[in-house]
């Protein structure tokens, strides 16, 4: 074998050692990234998760708002890009505890009994005025003690919460706005955010508040980070609050 030959068989041999490493490292990162996104939604190989889907209140037909079902989409990609699988039920048919398994809960408290009795057990510090009646404060979160109305189509808010009971458990996701269109501005803000979430809160409960900016005419895309309002959504409302909101519902 002449010096030519086998230069070029040791070309060829660390080309390919080269290209397999390169592999190797490729596959690494993306296992470990992968691994990162189960553990932060709780959703390890063939894994079970609960969808739970709210009602459109502007019917009296069972029925899903469209754009709640575009939140749905977004949100079994998430879960099969993690491997696991989904059962999807309507909001008044959950039977299970709370961390059995990892669950995605859409829709305000109007609409959906399950985000009504996950905020009052978890979420305290929080009420969303669910008068049918027209009013300034129709849909409006109180978040301690800060009000947030909405204009639609112009300014919504929307809660997006990662919430769990301890290390063992599985989390509940609520994704709870004003409209419809903010609940999937949450999910699509999820599903863009989860790794910088992850990085922030690791596999632990935050409450974030979101708005939606102009819908009419970006739909769900503009969202910006009002705040993290976890502290303030897991403690008590103050007593002033608490005794106008009862005042108000009696």
């Amino acid at each position: 074998m002449n010096d030519d030959v086998r230069n070029i068989v040791l070309g060829v041999i660390a080309a390919g050692i080269s290209a397999a490493l390169g592999w190797l490292a490729r596959t690494c990162l993306w296992r470990r990234k992968l691994r990162r996104k189960q553990d932060f939604f709780g959703l390890p190989e063939n894994s079970e998760s609960l969808l739970v889907v709210n009602r459109d209140p502007a019917t009296s037909e069972p029925a899903v708002h469209r754009f709640d079902v575009f939140a749905l989409l977004e949100l079994s990609a998430l879960i099969k890009d993690c491997g696991a699988h989904m059962q999807m039920v309507t909001q008044d048919a959950p039977q299970q505890g709370f961390g059995e398994r990892t669950e995605f809960c859409l829709g305000g408290p109007a609409s959906n009994r399950r985000m009504a009795a996950h905020m009052a057990a978890m979420l305290p510090g929080v009420r969303m005025n669910v008068d049918a009646e027209p009013g300034p404060d129709r849909g409006a979160f109180q978040i301690g003690g800060e009000r947030y109305r909405m204009e639609p189509g112009v300014t919504e808010y929307v809660l997006l919460a990662r919430l769990t009971a301890g290390r063992q458990t599985r989390p509940v996701f609520l994704f709870c706005g004003q409209r419809a269109i903010t609940n999937q501005a949450a999910t699509r803000y999820l599903a863009r955010n989860h790794e910088r979430l992850s990085r922030k809160h690791g596999t632990g409960s935050f409450v974030l508040l979101l708005k939606v900016v102009n819908s009419q005419a970006y739909g769900p895309d503009l969202v910006e980070l009002v705040g993290d309002v976890t502290r303030a959504a897991q403690a008590p409302l103050p007593a002033t609050e608490t005794a106008r909101t009862s005042h108000r519902a009696s």
